[in-house]
């Protein structure tokens, strides 16, 4: 899942106080999970802007809308129709929500309502922790599912550093060292064996590092 948290009204007000008609454009997948860009947090924040705006006397015109995803053209088409209504769009998905709708509408400002975190999963209610940095190469078969490039703080891919102490990465206390929890898991599973094993020089042309990345799959293209 794709986390994102909100961003300051005080920074969504200085972006859009120079538009008249503001559209709040929320999306129904990740942010919505994560509490950040669902249809709840498109009615906060248009209420808020509206109250700003009326106490300092400007006449806005705040709409909402939310749609199933913003990083699919089915669903941005929707707002097709209505584009010419408004003068801007603060986009409540995620970075690649905010930028396929901006080059759908090249002429309509998207300004990000939220900021981009993370891959990763939801641990209680109000916690969500990174778990994978989409590295395009991925080790968990044999880090025994704990993955060393997202919660290793270092990238290391063969065992701990000497940061690591009582099973605690040197960043501090509250953040557990990515080894001990890959020994751990593979005490469980009985393959200490793998832990002994060097792991071959990691293939990072397919991480961030090698550049945007396309994925395409000739069996489902039409």
């Amino acid at each position: 899942m794709i986390i994102a948290e909100k961003k300051p009204i005080e920074e969504i007000i200085e972006e859009v106080r120079n538009f008249d008609r503001i559209l709040v454009l929320g999306c129904n997948e990740c942010v919505t999970v994560c509490e950040a860009g669902g249809k709840k947090e498109v009615e906060v924040l248009a209420s808020a802007l509206r109250m700003y705006f009326i106490t300092q006397g400007q006449e806005k015109v705040i709409s909402e809308n939310t749609l199933e995803r913003q990083c699919d053209h089915e669903y941005l088409e929707e707002i097709r129709k209505d584009i010419d209504n408004y003068d801007a769009i603060v986009s409540l998905a995620c970075g690649v929500g905010v930028q396929f709708a901006a080059e759908k509408y090249l002429t309509m400002p998207l300004l990000p309502g939220v900021n981009t975190i993370c891959l990763g999963a939801n641990e209680d209610r109000g916690l969500w922790t990174e778990r994978c940095q989409a590295c395009g190469t991925c080790v968990l078969a044999r880090t025994g599912g704990i993955c060393p490039v997202s919660r290793c703080a270092k990238r290391v891919l063969n065992g701990p550093c000497g940061g690591s102490t009582d099973g605690k990465c040197e960043l501090g206390p509250d953040t557990d060292c990515a080894w001990q929890l890959i020994v751990d898991r593979l005490k469980a599973l009985d393959r200490m064996d793998d832990y002994e094993k060097v792991a071959p020089i990691k293939d990072w042309s397919t991480d961030r590092a090698g550049g945007p990345r396309t994925v395409t799959r000739e069996d489902v293209k039409i």
